[in-house]
């Protein structure tokens, strides 16, 4: 990355990972720290110039695009060497995208009190790599696919698709209770605040934003359910606060579920939330082939669902 807060005028040659990219949010990007008022200033202004010509803040960069960037005080970037490199299991990897199977207990990305997630860690594995960025996010604590995309036009495509609902999601849920339908569709709006103490939760309010998840019963216990959510729209907690709602939180869910029945399955080796990110199938973003992923259960996941089958008799469903 260019120093920008030297006395000189900064010149960038537009390439590949930022084609299609408005100015305004390239700037942004490269220039950390900077308030978003001097950027849109700057370029307002003329400072900023494209081609040796004045452009709008909503100008769409091109490839070859000559930029000229005056000096800014930018902040100080955090050390590199604070980001561990780490090497994630690869469900899918061509020149557009990855699909990792993240682990749980990861944030996707830094922020909220965490120094760092999955991005940071990847772009630290990976300094030869142009352009990674998160296409979706998961919960720190949920497990599996996970999309990154290598490219501006994969992102943005991408983005597009996760809006248009033209990506199936399929999320592997453990819940509390004996769920009685084999096929269930749960149409309740979500609304997002903030508690107290300043922590951002989730609740079904009729002002929320519409959602819906289609829920269908994989295995059940005497006291457990295991079921499979499909996502329609993709809301902030939105498996894990539809599921609460109709009472049945996710087995291990520290801000919905039964913090008493939680403490009960930590001594019992589930120390984690069971939701898990297990099947994904969407258009290549580039190509338009069709991609169908698939990540098994994690084994501490599996190796709890064997020790119900040994404590509990299963009464629907076949042993995996």
């Amino acid at each position: 990355m260019k120093d920008l807060s030297k006395d000189s005028v900064t010149w960038l040659e537009v390439g590949e990972e930022a084609e299609g990219q408005r100015i305004d949010n390239f700037l942004l990007r490269i220039a950390k720290g900077v308030p978003k008022s001097h950027i849109y200033r700057i370029v307002r202004s003329g400072e900023v110039r494209v081609n040796k010509g004045r452009v709008p803040a909503e100008y769409r960069l091109k490839i070859g695009d000559r930029l000229r960037v005056p000096p800014m005080r930018t902040a100080e970037r955090p050390s590199q060497a604070a980001v561990p490199a780490r090497d994630f299991e690869i469900a899918y990897e061509d020149e557009a995208l990855i699909v990792i199977d993240k682990p749980a207990g990861v944030a996707v990305h830094g922020g909220s009190g965490v120094s760092f997630g999955v991005i940071e860690q990847l772009r630290r594995a990976r300094p030869q790599a142009k352009f990674l960025e998160l296409a979706h996010r998961l919960d720190r604590d949920t497990s599996g696919l996970l999309v990154v995309a290598k490219k501006r036009a994969a992102l943005t495509k991408l983005h597009d698709m996760f809006r248009d609902g033209a990506i199936a999601k399929r999320y592997l849920a453990l819940v509390k209770g004996r769920w009685r339908n084999e096929l269930q569709h749960v149409r309740l709006p979500l609304l997002k605040y903030l508690t107290a103490e300043g922590e951002r939760r989730v609740s079904v309010n009729p002002e929320g934003k519409a959602s819906h998840s289609i829920m269908r019963l994989v295995a059940r216990w005497e006291n457990f359910s295991l079921v499979e959510v499909e996502l329609k729209t993709g809301r902030t907690h939105q498996i894990r606060v539809h599921l609460a709602h109709l009472g049945f939180p996710i087995a291990g869910d520290d801000k919905y579920g039964d913090f008493s029945l939680n403490k009960t399955l930590q001594k019992a080796g589930l120390g984690r939330m069971f939701l898990h990110a297990a099947k994904l199938a969407l258009p290549h973003p580039l190509s338009g082939a069709p991609v169908e992923l698939a990540a098994p259960l994690p084994d501490e996941l599996r190796s709890f669902t064997e020790k119900l089958d040994k404590n509990e008799p299963r009464t629907y469903g076949q042993t995996f």
